[in-house]
């Protein structure tokens, strides 16, 4: 199997995981209208696919260790597009929680293994490629959030546009899966399969990635309702949130490589996060959603190399096999992406979205004053 083959398979997933979560962001507003949801009981929702998200992670590197990467991903990554099927189907809240709990579940299984088929990439090619994968993720984010837009706009059924993105989507992981590494590449002995809590490196990698992800997933999760509820912006002109934030991400992370060549790992992070500081803050205090969409974009160069570094850095940890080490500083993250969502909620239950979205301003400036530590 030639490396380019390889290298564009991992990509396609990396970019298929950015398709289908910008179509479950773009369709939040149209969940919560579907169950009658308000910030609070909608965080909830997040909080379950959190609690998922963890599960996975605690089991993502034993399997990964025992099947290796590209099954792993094969099997995940077609079950994670097809529960989008199934976001407006349930019976009931109840039911949209369990979905949501195992969207989580396997959504974390297939982000650690994707990532720990391009660390073992960057590892055999030795070259940076790590945010050149992400950045693939953001593009996929892009276009996922530009066609759910269109859908919209052109009034196809929400349900319909779920089933169509949801058998693409599962039909192209299976399918260049079969491109990716040989499962060896990525699996290792029974003694070293299980997870393990986050020490020594990990933990700082780990706060720091949390950090990030709180903020980053604070843009997926509520950027699209904040121009709607916030700024007045009809759905199909607020789905632009999600992708001016992503097309900027891609934009900077297909960048990123040759910028982690350059620069050292403090440096990148602190601009990086003073970036998206400064850009977050003119999202909230501007009137107008065009202002707010580059703001945004803002926002999506800012924190577009803070997930690739800390990640390659797990990757690297020595006496860490790559699964591990990226599973452990996953699990530290997905703590914050879970308390996020909710806590966003909550606090704009009790005053507004436009005041709780202030979290990404203050998370960006903690990142940007721990950048010393973003090192294996």
């Amino acid at each position: 199997m030639s490396p380019t083959a390889t290298r564009w398979a991992a990509r396609n997933q990396f970019f298929c995981s950015g398709f289908i979560f910008a179509t479950w962001g773009v369709h939040i507003p149209t969940v919560k209208a579907h169950y009658g949801l308000d910030e609070a009981t909608l965080g909830l929702a997040m909080l379950a696919a959190g609690f998922g998200a963890l599960f996975g992670l605690t089991r993502a590197s034993r399997w990964i260790a025992r099947f290796g990467a590209g099954p792993c991903a094969r099997l995940t990554g077609a079950l994670y597009a097809l529960l989008l099927a199934g976001l407006l189907a349930m019976p009931g809240y109840a039911g949209l929680l369990v979905l949501l709990a195992v969207f989580g579940m396997v959504t974390s299984v297939f982000d650690v293994a994707i990532n720990t088929e391009a660390a073992q990439i960057e590892l055999l090619d030795r070259q940076p490629l790590m945010s050149g994968m992400h950045g693939m993720f953001s593009l996929g984010g892009m276009v996922g959030a530009v066609s759910g837009s269109a859908t919209l706009a052109a009034g196809l059924g929400a349900a319909w546009h779920l089933l169509a993105v949801a058998g693409v989507m599962a039909a192209a992981i299976a399918g260049f899966g079969h491109w990716m590494l040989p499962a060896r590449h990525t699996q290792s002995a029974p003694s070293q399969e299980g997870f393990r809590l986050p020490r020594g490196a990990l933990v700082v990698l780990g706060v720091l990635a949390a950090l990030g992800l709180i903020a980053e997933g604070a843009m997926y999760d509520w950027s699209v309702l904040y121009l709607q509820q916030e700024l007045g912006s009809p759905q199909e002109q607020a789905a632009l949130a999600y992708a001016s934030f992503s097309a900027a991400m891609a934009a900077a992370r297909f960048g990123g490589d040759a910028l982690r060549a350059r620069f050292e790992p403090a440096v990148l992070v602190r601009g990086s996060a003073l970036l998206a500081a400064a850009a977050m803050t003119l999202v909230l205090l501007t009137d107008s959603p065009w202002v707010a969409l580059a703001g945004c974009a803002g926002v999506g160069i800012g924190f577009a190399n803070v997930v690739p570094v800390l990640f390659a850095a797990a990757a690297r940890v020595p006496g860490i096999e790559p699964a591990r080490g990226i599973a452990a500083v996953s699990a530290a993250a997905y703590l914050g992406f879970m308390a996020g969502p909710p806590l966003i909620g909550l606090v704009a239950r009790v005053s507004s979205l436009t005041f709780a979205l202030g979290v990404v301003v203050l998370f960006a400036l903690a990142l940007a004053m721990s950048a010393r530590h973003a090192r294996a």
